[in-house]
């Protein structure tokens, strides 16, 4: 093992879930709360998710979604209209009985009980389906094509900050259109939108595929996700896009009178992407020295930290830092404007340098009273943090641009490496397979399903599930658990 001093402890290899927990508190990511299960996403954090949110909502606008907010409350009536959906999250659900609190015996406890309990959002579909039915009447009506961001609780007995919370934040999108057809291709649609955002926002390449029956959204005729493996070889669902049929539809009343006057009901999809993306970063991108974030998603793409001693020469030292950002932010990536950030606060120099390392700031300044008076920049790539690099000022500003698309693009070229080495297609029994996951970081194994429910959930007690049916990769291996001739190519992995 390296005994090269890193920044964070423990190191990957030594123990990665310990690890994963370290990034997300030294980058300033998030942290639990004093809410059990509930996170508090700090700024930095919340900058990441910000501008993932910035890029996804342009790319579901463009696409002729609008965006809307529907109530936190669901009454529980709604619910139980649609009993496989319910069978689905019912243990998962918060339910609120009572509307106020009064005073007894000196203590606060809850008084006047509704007539109808309240279920704290899960997902929208039944409320959105009962608003639905009122907005459609007419085949002129449909599509209807809605979005919203939202947070939504579905209560987490083992939470994992930014990946497993009662409580976290999302976009869900929800359609109704006039035939099977329309649906089907929205569902599609959306399922690709995920895809090319992950690739090319997140530079986390994944798995894109189709459900097995018992993995897919409560009450769906077909759902389809995109599954990105992470650096210890368990998968992440990254984003799912659901065909319901008429299932939702029927429950909730969504008909509509169609272009020969008959009453039908519309066919529904919804489909939704979360914070735990942001989680997905770090254990996709990050290092023994922090996290390595993706300059598409970054706050701040370039960092300035002038080299401040207390000294005469401090002045102009900050005046060539602020005229560097300054400089900077004429020019652009293919992500937008350079985000820039000059770090002015009174800490010592090497501090401020450690903590955007561990933060994952692209690129690093550090300007120095030489630096100023020799107009060169001295800086870091996040990629190779020890490597300080020079250019002079006029070279620096106009290539960063470019340095930084470059870094995104080595980010993923790494990611798929990583993604294609761990896809194993050598692995083609049961016993092998239990040999394999048993290990630590085993990786995906694309291999056979036959078709049957046995089969696809034989290797349940290793924790193994099928993360997909493949839309691009395929095998004629046989069906994994039971060695009969496979109907499915299938991707079988641990999961987060």
């Amino acid at each position: 093992m390296s005994t090269t001093r890193t920044a964070i402890s423990p190191r990957r290899a030594e123990n990665f879930p310990s690890w994963y927990q370290e990034v997300v508190r030294a980058a300033d990511l998030a942290s639990m709360s004093h809410v059990r299960g509930c996170m508090v996403i700090k700024p930095w954090g919340w900058g990441v998710w910000e501008l993932m949110q910035r890029e996804l909502d342009r790319m579901i606008k463009e696409r002729g979604h609008d965006n809307v907010y529907f109530p936190l409350f669901i009454p529980l009536s709604y619910i139980q209209k649609e009993a496989e959906h319910v069978e689905g999250f019912a243990k998962e659900m918060a339910v609120v009985t009572h509307h106020r609190l009064e005073k007894r015996d000196g203590k606060l406890v809850p008084a006047a009980p509704f007539e109808e309990p309240l279920v704290v959002r899960p997902t929208s579909e039944t409320i959105i389906g009962e608003t639905m039915a009122e907005w459609v009447q007419s085949y002129r009506d449909l599509p209807l094509k809605l979005n919203q961001w939202a947070n939504v609780v579905r209560w987490e007995m083992r939470p994992r900050v930014l990946l497993r919370t009662t409580e976290f934040l999302w976009q869900e999108g929800h359609t109704a259109h006039a035939d099977e057809a329309e649906a089907v291709a929205e569902t599609l649609e959306m399922h690709r939108v995920y895809e090319s955002f992950a690739r090319d926002w997140l530079a986390m390449p994944v798995v894109a595929g189709e459900k097995s029956p018992t993995e897919r959204f409560p009450g769906a005729e077909q759902t389809f996700t995109i599954e990105a493996m992470m650096q210890d070889g368990k998968a992440v669902q990254a984003g799912t896009s659901h065909y319901l049929g008429q299932n939702f539809a029927r429950s909730a009343g969504i008909e509509f009178t169609d272009v020969d006057g008959a009453r039908k009901h519309a066919c529904t999809t919804s489909w939704g992407a979360s914070t735990r993306l942001v989680g997905a970063l770090v254990l996709t991108h990050g290092d023994d020295d922090g996290l390595c974030v993706p300059p598409a998603v970054a706050p701040h793409q370039v960092v300035i930290v002038p080299m401040l001693r207390g000294e005469d020469v401090d002045a102009e030292v900050l005046d060539y830092a602020r005229e560097i950002a300054t400089d900077l932010r004429r020019h652009a990536t293919r992500f937008g404007p350079l985000r820039v950030h000059v770090d002015e606060r009174a800490t010592r120099p090497s501090d401020k340098k450690w903590q955007w390392i561990k933060r994952g700031a692209p690129l690093l300044v550090e300007v120095g009273a030489r630096d100023a008076a020799a107009s060169v920049v001295s800086y870091r790539n996040r990629f190779s943090p020890a490597e300080q690099l020079r250019k002079p000022f006029a070279e620096f500003v106009a290539t960063a641009a470019a340095e930084l698309e470059s870094l995104q693009d080595k980010l993923l070229a790494q990611a798929q490496r990583r993604l294609d080495e761990n896809i194993r297609r050598d692995i083609t029994t049961r016993a092998e397979a239990e040999v394999f996951f048993k290990q630590d970081r085993a990786g995906f194994v694309l291999a056979g399903w036959c078709g049957s429910p046995d089969c696809e959930t034989g290797l349940k007690a290793l924790g193994v599930t099928i993360r997909c049916l493949p839309t691009r990769l395929g095998t004629d291996a046989p069906c994994l658990p039971c060695g009969q001739t496979s109907r499915h190519s299938a991707i079988w992995g641990l999961s987060y």
